[in-house]
């Protein structure tokens, strides 16, 4: 009947996936012949023949394959997988599991298969090329892959017809480039999956036999990988006439053998979704919503592969890299459009700190002592002056402020650290807070006559540290300075300065204009319209921003900074260095220049011409620069500001800080043209800025194992502003405000600076001029090593605008250079070998003489505390000559040969040998005997120098005389014949001495040289 069903079950040690086939066969072949019994036949093969042939095959050579298959590969490291927690060692496995399966549409299952047939590789191949290229971006860079694959293993004819149980599970390992191509990818993979065909045979017993680790950690056995094509001819059973179909069912508990199990089915019966895959996790270490983003993701893989939608960003299989492929959803690209900024009703006046709120205060008591701080690292004082002629009431700039700190409650919001909830907290410091003695906010007034006192008091408000109090909320000030005296009728002239000044924990740069937005309000109408109550607060945008999953970006810092050594500092050239426990100063120096006119042209132009942003241009420069600085580092990691994080309509009228610091990491290759590195810079920042909302602390925390973010010691901004005054001055009623610089620290002995080593780059977009700023800190650099940057970095802007303007830009990055042309100069004097020669070419000892003659008391040889004059080393040379020509009978062109350590009697040996009329022979004390004995056969040398710790390296063949012997004999300088050395015939063309090396071979071969060219090389290098 319709609703009977045929049930028959199988035991997996007993039967494979490709045993079903046989066995519905038969059965139907039984049934529909009416046979009473199946003839045994003796000779047919059996299960049990094959078992215990499997065992008597020769294996050596697999065995050698999959031992160099899995050679240096740890085992025991699992993937990197996004798992949500972690399994002990000695936790049993619950075998529950979290399942996921995706169906692709015709579509893409057409366009997989005929991937698969263009490429010929099979769709076993692909699909395992696919997961390949998804593991790699998933565990963010891991390139080293191994997981198990099953392979039916039938591989006689013989056995294609035998129910049992042949499958064997095998490591599968790629060690992919992730600059490859998905098709170089597929071809890998391709070549790799053959090369285990001809060895899939091979127990996976014997393979973890051979590797001599525990079995229960091996890593690659928690991964597993297959694609199943289901056949046409196995859905349906004929019992004489009666059809029975293959019926799914529903299992009712999901059970998970491996940690990590993808399975592609292809059902080619299916009308639609005839490719799909079926993702299975074992719930130990995923939770169900994990398991089914991994699987969106790798469906979101396929589609970038072979969907036509011409909304989704394809990959182009034949040239873009691996690397590139975006496991990113695209609602997680969108992931803070969706956010919703709205009042917090269960917040009143106290919250936790926003993450930017927590680095500042953090970074002001950790990094710069936290005990007693005696430096105002984070001070924002900004100056303005009136212009002429113009005025400004005291009064009703007081009342203005009263009611524009009033608003903004960033401005009376106190920073506390909560002991008990172990949180910096924020509270907003309130009227019923205070008492007439404690303001929110105070205005101080003072008077100044010469510029020494006011250059005084601008120093004290950006370098004291007292000014504000962050746990009583005092966080602004104004100060307003008087010239010479305090005004009678209570208005500000044009002589007179305003300072208004903040803590940046509360204040970033882009609050000013919303500050003198509201200022200009309250003190032109007289009040500032606004409701408390439905108010969007930075309180408010403190705790959505905790709250915020940040999923997409979470994915692209992970993937972004894999393998990066943050806590590696790069190679800059300090002067010192500073001690783990030893805080920072915050004493800096500053160097700022202009580009100049006209390389600040050609990088605009040739910006314009390319339609590239100066900012991107610039930093390109930046990163070649710091690849010559650091001598060849080609793995960059600098911190960036984002100094308006503001990526919303909503936060754009509150105050408060909104900053962020991130890390940008250019991965570069110094063989790039400059036009290929400014592409991949572009490539980085966008993306980087496309994820900077992700805090920094969050950053940091995805790198649990690196206590300390060297990253963090370097920054690079750039900043585009406008030089005209008139153009930033700010009305307050009918007054105008201009804005007036720190002008008396512009390039001065020191400065407060948080970075190690920063630099900034401005725009002036009125005059569309380039400048820069470096500033260093003085616990590292000394202020020369500072200015030798700032040169090589000016000198870098030239050399690379001169090559824009000479179509240069092609040659590869590393052929450019910081030499500055002073020291070209001095290199080029340095390397100038060539003198000329006051008199013919003469022999060694000839020259020796014509010294001794002219400088008989300078010293000639020094070593250690020994020494000897021209005059003294001359009469031992001419004591130890006359000794060769009596007792040895030197002839001239004949080889002596040395051996002798690093002495004063090495010289003494090599000039006597010279004067002698020989040819000299240097023998090292530190060949074996058999080599020296060789060399002395060679050059048929019949006499060794030698002194007392080298004679016992000869044997008693060997004619040696001991230098030292000779010398200390004083008898010697009273029976030698001087005259007789004048009689010794020896010319420029004579051999001076004889070298030997090793050769190419292994046998010692000889080199001579002549006296002439011994003597033109000793006087270019004299």
């Amino acid at each position: 009947m319709n609703s009977d069903v045929l049930l028959i079950a199988f035991h997996h040690v007993a039967s494979d996936r490709a045993s079903r086939s046989i066995f519905f066969n038969d059965l139907c072949l039984a049934y529909n012949t009416n046979a009473i019994s199946i003839e045994d036949d003796d000779e047919s093969l059996q299960y049990i023949d094959y078992s215990i042939h499997e065992r008597l095959i020769d294996m050596t050579t697999s065995r050698q394959f999959w031992d160099s298959q899995l050679e240096e590969y740890n085992l025991e490291s699992p993937l990197s997988l996004p798992v949500d927690r972690h399994r002990l060692s000695n936790d049993h496995r619950s075998s529950s599991a979290c399942v996921t399966q995706i169906s692709f549409d015709n579509e893409i299952s057409q366009l997989f298969l005929d991937y698969a047939c263009i490429h010929h590789v099979t769709p076993f191949q692909l699909g395992l090329t696919i997961l390949y290229a998804f593991l790699f971006k998933l565990t963010h860079g891991d390139n080293d892959l191994c997981i198990s694959c099953l392979n039916a293993n039938r591989y006689k004819t013989e056995l294609q017809n035998i129910i049992g149980m042949f499958v064997s599970t095998l490591p599968y390992r790629v060690q992919l480039d992730p600059h490859w191509s998905f098709d170089e990818l597929v071809q890998y993979v391709r070549e790799r999956c053959l090369s285990i065909l001809e060895h899939s045979h091979y127990p996976l017993q014997h393979i973890l036999a051979n590797l001599h680790i525990n079995q229960l950690n091996i890593s690659f056995l928690e991964t597993m990988f297959d694609f199943i094509t289901i056949s046409s001819h196995t859905d349906e059973l004929s019992f004489d006439g009666a059809s029975f179909k293959q019926a799914s069912f529903e299992q009712s508990l999901e059970v998970a053998k491996f940690d990590f199990s993808l399975t592609f089915v292809y059902n080619p019966i299916l009308e639609n979704n005839r490719l799909s895959f079926r993702l299975t996790c074992s719930h130990d270490l995923f939770d169900e919503i994990t398991v089914t983003n991994i699987g969106r993701r790798l469906e979101h893989c396929f589609q970038q592969l072979f969907s036509s939608n011409e909304t989704m960003n394809r990959i182009d299989t034949c040239f873009t890299s691996v690397s590139k492929f975006d496991l990113i959803l695209p609602e997680e690209t969108q992931e803070m459009e969706d956010i919703i900024y709205c009042r917090q009703s269960h917040i009143t006046n106290e919250a936790p700190a926003s993450f930017a709120q927590a680095r500042i205060w953090l970074d002001e008591r950790i990094r710069f002592g936290p005990d007693n701080p005696q430096i105002a690292i984070y001070n924002m004082p900004f100056i303005y002056h009136l212009q002429s002629d113009h005025t400004l009431s005291i009064k009703q700039l007081r009342h203005a402020l009263y009611l524009t700190v009033n608003k903004h409650l960033s401005l009376h919001t106190s920073l506390y650290f909560d002991i008990q909830k172990n949180l910096l907290m924020q509270r907003v410091i309130t009227h019923e807070n205070k008492n007439n003695n404690n303001n929110m906010f105070s205005i101080i007034e003072t008077i100044y006559e010469t510029d020494e006192q006011l250059n005084e008091l601008l120093h004290g408000e950006k370098h004291n540290p007292h000014l504000f109090d962050l746990p009583q909320g005092l966080v602004f000030r104004c100060h307003i300075i008087y010239y010479k005296q305090i005004s009678s009728n209570h208005l500000l002239s044009h002589k007179d300065l305003l300072i208004f000044n903040f803590h940046h924990a509360l204040f970033d740069f882009p609050s000013m204009n919303i500050f003198l937005h509201d200022l200009n309000q309250a003190y032109t109408t007289g009040q500032l319209l606004y409701d408390d109550n439905t108010n969007l607060r930075y309180l408010d945008y403190a705790v959505i921003e905790k709250q915020m999953l940040m999923t997409g970006a979470s994915m692209f810092w992970l993937d972004v900074l894999h393998d990066c050594k943050l806590d590696q500092p790069l190679s800059l050239p300090f002067d010192r260095y500073r001690l783990a426990n030893e805080h920072r100063t915050g004493r800096g120096t500053s160097i700022s220049f202009d580009f100049g006119q006209d390389p600040s042209h050609d990088f605009l132009t040739h910006a314009s011409l390319n339609n590239v942003s100066l900012e991107h241009l610039t930093f390109a420069i930046y990163f070649i620069f710091l690849l010559k600085q650091t001598n060849g580092q080609t793995d960059l990691c600098t911190a960036i500001n984002i100094n308006n994080n503001r990526y919303r309509d909503e936060l754009k009228s509150i105050i408060g800080l909104f900053e962020n610091v991130i890390p940008l990491r250019c991965q570069l290759d110094p063989n790039w043209s400059f036009h290929q590195l400014l592409e991949h810079v572009q490539e980085i920042i966008i993306n980087s800025m496309k994820y900077s909302y992700f805090p920094l602390q969050r950053i940091l925390n995805q790198h649990p194992h690196i206590s300390k973010h060297s990253f963090l010691d370097t920054s690079l901004e750039f900043i585009s502003s406008k030089s005209n005054n008139d153009n930033n001055a700010m009305m307050i009623g009918d007054s105008q405000l201009v804005p007036k610089s720190f002008s008396f620290n512009i390039n001065g002995d020191e400065i407060l600076s948080v970075s190690d080593f920063s630099l900034s780059i401005y725009h002036d977009i009125n005059m569309n001029q380039l400048s820069c700023t470096i500033n260093a800190s003085l616990d590292l650099f000394n202020r020369e090593t500072v200015e030798k940057i700032s040169q090589r970095f000016h000198f870098i802007l030239h050399e690379l605008s001169a090559s824009i303007n000479d179509n240069r830009m092609s040659k590869p990055i590393y052929e450019l250079s910081l030499v500055l042309p002073n020291e070209q100069y001095l290199m080029q004097s340095l390397n100038n070998t060539q003198v000329s020669f006051p008199s013919p070419v003469t022999c060694i000892h000839h020259e020796f003489v014509y010294q001794v003659m002219k400088h008989p008391q300078k010293l000639a040889v020094e070593l250690d505390e020994q020494s000897l004059t021209y005059a003294e080393l001359f009469a031992y040379v001419q004591m130890l000559a006359v000794h060769l020509l009596d007792e040895y009978g030197i002839i001239p062109s004949e080889v002596i040969s040395q051996c002798v350590e690093r002495s004063l009697s090495m010289v003494i040996g090599i000039m006597t040998i010279e004067m002698a009329g020989g040819v000299y022979f240097p023998l090292s004390f530190r060949d074996p005997q058999n080599r020296l004995h060789t060399l002395l056969q060679q050059t048929q040398s019949r006499l060794v120098l030698s002194h007392y710790l080298t004679k016992n390296k000869f044997n008693d063949l060997t004619t040696i005389l001991d230098i030292d012997s000779i010398l200390v004999n004083n008898n010697l300088f009273q029976h030698i014949d001087i005259d007789q050395l004048s009689s010794v015939h020896v010319t420029i063309d004579s051999i001076a001495y004889i070298i030997f090396t090793s050769g190419s071979t292994g046998v010692p071969k000889g080199v001579s040289i002549e006296f002439a060219i011994q003597l033109t090389y000793n006087k270019g290098n004299k």
